[in-house]
């Protein structure tokens, strides 16, 4: 595996490269994530596939969001990555905000050969206000230590059903960094927050009609924690119905036990799909 950074105009990109004898797959975490949330995924498909996983900008070690982030801005970022690293037929991979970000690119591109969704790309409501946006005050609060972080974090996680292991340690662990005397998450709320508000603005119905190439959908069924699902499957109804070459797969993780744990229903699904495709 080899870590470096790619500049898309004028924009420095991090960018995780396993090496593999297959295809390319572009790996594109969520909201709040880097590209430690698709360790597991990466670690899977690897030696099998080439596996290009990445930091979002606003995220982990890439550069700052624009003023006013999108998810369209993320994926013009991501269409000039692949430009920029000569990637052809690319495999795309995305989870959450990045299955947003995923159908944006395959949606532009006719060049992607396939697209996983991973419970992401959904018609919004004010239901996902209601899960989400409380959750975004950690990233500007300010710590006295990197465990103090990392264990406010683990605390979270576990209130949503999240199991702590050294994996989950060193994913929390990369999202914080040292600013004077204290620590903080490398990301800044009011952008992250305008990302967010940017789905709303994703018209499934829309996209995913520019969308040419086979799909998988995994819907992630259960809670999170006490709460529902991010997503209930209904607002995948306008997706399901644009998409012309349409796979879904239901699976009893959560969203993010869909990225957290190791899930062999997910991978056997991916498994037959990528085969075929």
């Amino acid at each position: 595996m080899e870590s470096y950074q790619v500049n898309v105009d004028g924009n420095d990109i991090q960018v995780m490269d396993y090496p593999g004898d297959g295809g390319t797959i572009v790996m594109i975490h969520g909201l709040t994530g880097t590209h430690r949330n698709m360790h597991y995924y990466a670690e899977r498909y690897k030696r099998h596939y080439r596996v290009v996983s990445l930091d979002l900008r606003g995220r982990g070690n890439s550069d700052p969001l624009d003023r006013e982030p999108s998810i369209f801005k993320h994926a013009a970022d991501i269409i000039g990555l692949l430009r920029v690293m000569q990637i052809e037929n690319p495999i795309l991979v995305g989870h959450s905000m990045g299955a947003f970000i995923s159908a944006l690119v395959a949606s532009e591109l006719d060049s992607v050969q396939a697209v996983v969704l991973l419970d992401g790309a959904a018609e919004m409501s004010e239901h996902q206000q209601e899960i989400v946006k409380p959750s975004l005050g950690r990233l500007s609060k300010e710590y006295g230590s990197k465990e103090q972080y990392v264990e406010e974090i683990r605390a979270i996680y576990a209130k949503l059903g999240i199991s702590w292991n050294d994996t989950m340690q060193k994913t929390v662990e990369y999202e914080v960094e040292k600013i004077g005397d204290h620590w903080e998450n490398k990301s800044d709320e009011a952008g992250i927050l305008a990302d967010f508000d940017s789905f709303y603005e994703f018209r499934p119905e829309q996209v995913c009609a520019g969308i040419d190439c086979p799909v998988l959908l995994v819907y992630a069924e259960s809670g999170i924690g006490a709460m529902p699902p991010l997503f209930y499957l209904s607002d995948y109804d306008k997706t399901k119905d644009a998409l012309k070459d349409l796979e879904i797969f239901i699976s009893d993780s959560s969203h993010y036990t869909m990225v957290f744990e190791q899930r062999e229903d997910i991978y056997r699904a991916m498994d037959k799909f990528l085969e075929n495709n």
